[in-house]
């Protein structure tokens, strides 16, 4: 079994989510809607909808083709999308913070 990213586990299990950590995770790389779907772990139809809810939102922007396929990064360059990366580093910075100091009042203990 798949561990849980923070993020998705900070804010819900949901497609979009999943995919915003993706895109967040590689986002100085470009890739096509189907390896955005499947390193996501989302099913196709689910994505279709959250990735028009991206596009609309210009979260997304293309990049290229290759061949027939489409590529597409995180659009990095919209003000959000860079508060949203900052809050996702952000949010694991502060989690696992509190993971290792647990860990250390453990060890004290």
């Amino acid at each position: 079994m798949e561990e849980e990213s923070i993020f998705v586990g900070y804010f819900g299990d949901t497609p979009l989510v999943r995919i915003m950590n993706f895109l967040i995770l590689g986002k100085d790389f470009d890739y096509s809607m189907t390896e955005i779907a499947e390193g996501a772990g989302v099913g196709w139809t689910s994505f279709t909808r959250a990735w028009n809810t991206l596009l609309k939102k210009n979260s997304v922007v293309h990049t290229r083709d290759i061949g027939k396929a489409k590529l597409f990064k995180l659009n990095t360059a919209d003000a959000t999308i860079k508060k949203i990366v900052r809050l996702h580093w952000e949010i694991i910075k502060e989690e696992t913070n509190k993971h290792l100091s647990k860990k250390e009042i453990e060890i004290k203990a």
